[in-house]
């Protein structure tokens, strides 16, 4: 076999058309080996002689896509040096662009023997564990664009590749749970029709499924267990996971562009699935354990900031290097459109403190690619001082946690909530007003894939985790949710009948606040997990979207009749939104007239039931649970594309949160002429257009939790 020098960079295994250049940092190394995987079992060795900066590579001329390879590592095992270097363990390149295989639990996988963790273990890893792939980088994406959609036209649905397509009736067998059902027609119709501008994807970087839940019989679901940065899952291609799942997501995302919706990754740049100092040698323990990890004052062990075993070492210039160039390669080569940080505040700790100024979001900032895309941060780790809420560079927009907790609690009942949900509608400007954002720094969500489905939040006051395994202690035990006075399935007419409204408030409350709105796969469709709150090892029908087939009866947890009216309910609230600029307001709200508008009314205001302003006193009352908004549509100040004044028509949102119906007073001197365009109290929720016309002055009763929306023209 002929080796030539190559070169150091790019780093993993780029292939030119001839041959395959093959490149990998480690500084802990003394010497290197590239291993060519066969088909029989054997494998082909070459040592990386050529050494730049710590980066060792080759070319090997004739080496085509689909080869399988892996390095092994000759250096120090030293773990009270924190050097972990075992030529028997076969290692996955950090940069590899498709993974083959998939973990084979044994010791085989350790560094250390499993009855004597001080024992170095010199067990071959190579039958047992993935290898890397070279792949084609070529690929046809024609006229693909991304559709580049501006946040406040952008509607999120998070969704998990293979939960959203494992059961759809209209997917073939072979494609369900895959990329290419993703790009399938029925799942496209579903989301344009739904009104959803952005998919974001739960973890589709090639993931580990845990030793631990492997042996209770269990697996990874979620895959919030990385083990590579540049490769697509291979559990989620429908035909292969030699390079195939590369062309596959590329053949996705180009479909999902074609129908104008963005792909957004959820991304997991603070740990790897090799857990802590217990965990398997799979790639970058073995390669250069220091450089890639945070280790505490005793280096054997690891600093967690993420309750998975390790953290990435965020001051490393190798760690840097290596998310930026993955955010790049994701964006550049794959055509994603923008990422969800995990546990974002973790990418903060440059030393231990959460740090707003650390060079992972120096390099994000002037970064010419990665600065140009949508960037969400989940703004908290379960490191000390992790909850960072509010606390991003303007550059991020961020999962609002507060957001979720108040409208949770509002629809609850729970007391001395007015105040801060009056906040949390209009865009929480406490959070994001004081740095230069704008209401659209706050993605808004009720449910996301962690914690209840929306049906759940409804039906279940206690966590039902059973299924996983722990004796129903892991996930939150503070949901604050509301069962509507029974625990999980019930036959009571009344309790269901909450229910349902209850999800079309919540629904209702999402699509009408200011900021950018996240619906969680499934709720559209009242999803349920029988009350599991922590489904993250849970891949099967309980995690599972459930599509209804059209037979009555069909599906779990609430009724066909419920999940069809609320699948309609949803859309209709989408496009309302859509329709209306002055829901999705791309500045925070003034609370007086705007200059230039001609039109003396303030651009928001508040009224009690009964009509009047709100006071100091009323606010602060402990038990107010109602309340009126006023959104002007004649006071909107942001100008459009080409300065044009924007004009809407004008709102009444009238929310009652409280257990008993009320009587609201529809203000006077805010219009004459008010036109009902939702009413959650109504099992179709009243479709835009098709409610009763109502005059200023006149009484409505609201049923007990329940919201209505009146309309009055420009």
């Amino acid at each position: 076999m002929q080796v030539w020098p190559g070169e150091a960079y790019p780093l993993g295994a780029t292939y030119d058309g001839a041959g395959t250049n093959f490149a990998v940092f480690t500084e802990a190394a003394d010497r290197v080996e590239l291993c060519l995987l066969h088909d029989d079992g054997s494998e082909t060795a070459v040592e990386l002689r050529e050494s730049d900066a710590f980066v060792r590579h080759a070319y090997l001329p004739g080496v085509m896509p689909g080869q399988r390879y892996g390095f092994r590592v000759h250096g120090p095992y030293a773990p009270e040096r924190g050097l972990l270097c075992n030529s028997a363990k076969l290692l996955l390149d950090p940069y590899a662009r498709a993974i083959s295989g998939s973990v084979q639990w044994g010791e085989e996988v350790y560094g250390y023997h499993f009855d004597d963790p001080g024992r170095r273990n010199d067990l071959d890893s190579a039958p047992h564990t993935m290898t890397s792939v070279v792949v084609n980088p070529y690929f046809d994406w024609g006229d693909d664009r991304s559709p580049r959609t501006e946040y406040h036209h952008t509607v999120i649905y998070e969704a998990h590749v293979k939960g959203l397509t494992m059961r759809h009736p209209g997917l073939p067998e072979e494609l369900r749970g895959t990329y290419a059902g993703l790009a399938h027609p029925a799942i496209i119709e579903h989301l344009t029709a739904l009104g959803v501008t952005a998919l974001e994807l739960m973890p589709v970087h090639q993931f580990v499924n845990d030793h631990r839940l492997v042996d209770m019989g269990l697996n990874n679901y979620w895959g919030y267990n990385t083990i590579g940065f540049f490769a697509p899952h291979n559990a989620y291609a429908s035909w292969g996971d030699r390079g195939q799942q590369v062309l596959e997501f590329k053949s996705a995302v180009k479909a999902l562009h074609e129908a104008g919706i963005e792909v957004i990754l959820d991304v997991v740049y603070n740990h790897t699935a090799e857990g802590n100092h217990l965990g398997p040698t799979l790639s970058f323990k073995g390669l250069d354990n220091p450089s890639y990890y945070r280790l505490t004052e005793d280096p054997r062990y690891y600093m967690d900031t993420t309750g998975t075993g390790n953290s990435l070492l965020m001051r490393s210039p190798h760690v840097l290097q290596m998310i930026m160039d993955s955010l790049r390669y994701w964006v550049t080569e794959m055509h994603v459109d923008g990422f969800r940080f995990d546990l974002a505040a973790t990418l903060a700790r440059q030393f231990h403190e959460v740090d707003r100024l650390s060079s992972f979001f120096d390099l994000v900032q002037q970064d010419p690619v990665v600065s140009q895309v949508k960037l969400i941060a989940e703004p908290w780790d379960v490191g000390e001082g992790g909850y960072q809420v509010g606390n991003f560079p303007p550059l991020w927009t961020e999962w609002n946690g507060k957001y979720r907790d108040t409208v949770r609690d509002l629809w609850r009942g729970e007391p001395r909530t007015l105040a801060e949900f009056a906040s949390r509608l209009t865009g929480s400007s406490d959070l994001y007003q004081d740095d230069g954002r704008r209401p659209l720094a706050s993605i808004n969500f009720v449910t996301c894939h962690d914690g209840f489905t929306l049906h759940d939040l409804v039906s279940y006051n206690e966590k039902h985790n059973e299924a996983n395994g722990e004796d129903n202690r892991d996930g939150e035990s503070h949901n604050r949710s509301w069962n509507c006075g029974a625990e999980g399935d019930t036959d009571d007419p009344d309790v269901l009948r909450l229910r349902a409204r209850q999800m079309r408030n919540f629904i209702a409350t999402l699509m009408l606040s200011q900021g950018v709105p996240m619906i969680s796969h499934g709720d559209e469709l009242a999803r349920t997990q029988r009350g599991n709150n922590n489904a993250y090892c849970q891949d099967d029908e309980l995690a599972w979207v459930d599509w209804p087939d059209g037979e009555e009866g069909a599906g779990e947890g609430a009724g066909e009749d419920v999940r069809r009216q609320l699948l309609e309910f949803t859309r209709a609230m989408v496009w309302l939104r859509k329709d209306h600029p002055v829901f999705r307001r791309r500045r925070f709200f003034h609370g007086r007239p705007v200059e230039g508008t001609h039109d003396d009314l303030s651009d928001i205001a508040w009224f009690t039931p009964e009509g009047a302003e709100m006071t100091q006193r009323d606010w602060e009352s402990a038990r107010a649970s109602a309340l009126t908004v006023f959104l002007n549509g004649n006071a909107i100040s942001e100008p459009g594309q080409r300065g044009e004044r924007i004009t809407d028509d004008s709102f009444l949102l009238m929310f009652n949160a409280s257990p008993k119906p009320l009587d609201f007073v529809v203000p006077v001197d805010h219009g004459a002429q008010w036109q009902v365009v939702v009413d959650t109290a109504r099992a179709d929720g009243v479709p835009p257009g098709t409610g009763p016309k109502v005059s200023a002055g006149t009484r409505l009763t609201l049923a007990d939790r329940s919201m209505t929306v009146l309309q009055r023209p420009a």
